[in-house]
């Protein structure tokens, strides 16, 4: 099944709130929400305060990634803060082994993710422990950039992989990825996709419908 996951990096916080509301009146039913440190990635972000805020407001799934260093010290506080998926770097951690555990201990989804310059290959090992594996499709911590195509053939690698292995797991792309590019990545083998700036820019309600349009093409 194909999911589109909205990203509220690129919402309008001052009316974050009627933002998730246009994704409720469609048929989107994840929000991708990006925790940044300010360490792993130059950018900060948001934390447990906003996630547990709008958790009281929404029942939404809530798709949270971690672009932190250390996720093993956080874990139990996002899932408590209402996290259903947590999704933690494999570069930004020594054990993620350690990660992946914790994840499950809270009953949480769990997801592991990678950076452009990380080989397909590195997640192999993890695979049969997690829900999801993210590829990032641009460098992690700004939206807006450009899909880097190179990045799919990680995808396309994963999906193979897994599809060998018996391994039914969701394959997630995040970055620079729009209504008119989307099949390029479905393609590929991933069949989550991350949509902020090509949601939040206007019409967010029109373009999740035109987005999810395009997904079923």
């Amino acid at each position: 099944m194909n999911i589109l996951s909205s990203s509220i990096l690129a919402a309008d916080f001052w009316k974050l709130g009627e933002d998730i509301a246009c994704v409720e009146r469609t048929e989107c039913r994840y929000l991708h929400i990006d925790v940044m440190d300010g360490v792993f990635v130059p950018a900060i972000s948001f934390g447990m305060p906003v996630i547990k805020s709008i958790r009281r407001r929404t029942d939404l799934f809530f798709d949270v990634h971690l672009m932190i260093v250390e996720p093993e010290k956080y874990v139990e506080e996002f899932a408590q803060c209402g996290a259903d998926l947590i999704n933690f770097h494999l570069e930004a951690t020594e054990c993620p082994e350690q990660v992946i555990s914790k994840i499950r201990k809270t009953g949480k989804k769990a997801g592991i993710t990678i950076k452009p310059g990380t080989p397909a290959e590195a997640v192999f090992p993890y695979l049969s422990e997690v829900d999801m594996v993210l590829v990032m499709t641009v460098e992690p911590g700004f939206g807006g950039q450009k899909l880097m195509l190179e990045c799919l053939e990680k995808v396309r690698t994963i999906r193979k992989y897994a599809e060998e292995k018996h391994l039914p797991i969701d394959i997630q792309v995040d970055g620079g990825i729009k209504k008119d590019n989307v099949h390029l990545a479905l393609e590929a083998g991933a069949n989550v996709i991350v949509a902020g700036s090509a949601i939040f820019r206007e019409d967010a309600e029109a373009n999740i419908r035109a987005f999810l349009d395009a997904m079923a093409e």
